[in-house]
């Protein structure tokens, strides 16, 4: 037991020493984890990558923009690292989202819209020093011109040719003043204007349904204009083939193509035409019309009662130059 003391009394001493070795080294390492997490927080050593850049505020106001890639150092206190910007081709939708929006058309017609267009930053002097907060400024810009030009077009068009609406927002994005005597969006904000995509345009589906309930009106209308016209032209026909018929009796009758009609025949054939039609029963009841000219006859019609008839002067007196005789 006694030679068995020391050696395992060395063993715990250095176990021990072990454990403190250890301990120092991870304190050591959280010491300088801690210090490199600082100094990264703070940004004093920041990187650039690749297809960024950085605007640094420096001591005197100044600002500059680092665009070499790589790690760079800054003074903790006297300056400042304002923003990141990307270099690379960004998006930029209609509105801010890319949910649709609505837009009113030339015709004063509701519709829904979404569109969106890819810049890339060219002069970042210009986008980054030039102008404060340029990301809100350009989504204005954009969504003024975008919408000016939409709104300025007809509903058909910016349903059934989108491709070429595309192109004027895009040739209007590129190379139309924002105002008049005013530089261009690219000019501007010193970006270079990729694309514009239209993605889609449409009714709402109220509208659809109000458009919808007014073609089928539409379609009705124009059913019964042509059947008004079907009947007009066939009234036209009947009455055209009535006038040759009285033209054709009046030369049957010795009339020849100088002389008109003459007009008690005309009104003579159209009295039988409304005493035919007024028939209801033709076996049972017959219908007549004597025409007198335009002069009272000078006859007394006979009237038959009980099987008899009456004598001369009994009758029934003719005291117009039409009279209407029925028959049982």
């Amino acid at each position: 037991m006694k030679g068995q003391s020391p050696k395992v009394f060395l063993q715990r001493a250095r176990m021990i020493n072990l454990i403190r070795i250890m301990t120092v080294i991870f304190l050591v390492v959280a010491l300088i984890y801690s210090l490199a997490a600082v100094v990264y927080s703070t940004k004093v050593i920041y990187k650039v990558k690749l297809n960024y850049a950085v605007i640094l505020e420096q001591f005197g106001g100044k600002r500059q923009a680092v665009t070499d890639v790589g790690w760079h150092y800054r003074l903790p206190f006297f300056t400042k690292l304002e923003k990141e910007v990307p270099l690379m081709n960004q998006i930029l939708y209609l509105g801010g989202s890319s949910a649709p929006i609505k837009i009113i058309s030339q015709e004063n017609v509701a519709l829904w819209t979404s569109a969106l267009m890819t810049f890339k930053i060219k002069n970042l002097h210009v986008w980054g020093i030039e102008n404060l907060d340029p990301e809100t400024l350009l989504q204005g810009d954009f969504d003024g011109i975008a919408k000016d030009t939409l709104q300025a077009q007809e509903v058909n068009k910016l349903i059934s040719e989108r491709e070429k609406i595309k192109e004027i927002i895009f040739q209007s994005l590129k190379n139309r003043p924002i105002n008049k005597d005013s530089p261009t969006i690219e000019g501007k904000f010193g970006i270079e204007v990729v694309s514009f995509v239209l993605n889609e345009t449409r009714f709402g589906e109220k509208l659809v349904e109000a458009t919808e309930e007014k073609k089928r009106r539409q379609l009705i209308a124009e059913a019964d204009n042509y059947a008004a016209d079907q009947e007009a032209d066939r009234i036209k026909k009947l009455y055209k083939a009535y006038l040759e018929g009285i033209h054709s009796l009046h030369l049957a009758l010795g009339g020849d193509e100088n002389q008109s009609v003459n007009p008690a025949l005309f009104e003579f054939l159209t009295q039988q035409k409304w005493a035919t039609a007024y028939e209801k029963s033709p076996s049972e009841q017959k219908t007549f019309v004597l025409h007198g000219a335009g002069q009272p006859p000078s006859l007394t019609l006979p009237s038959e009662t009980n099987g008899k008839i009456l004598a001369p002067g009994n009758g029934p007196k003719a005291t117009s130059s039409k009279v209407i005789w029925k028959k049982p």
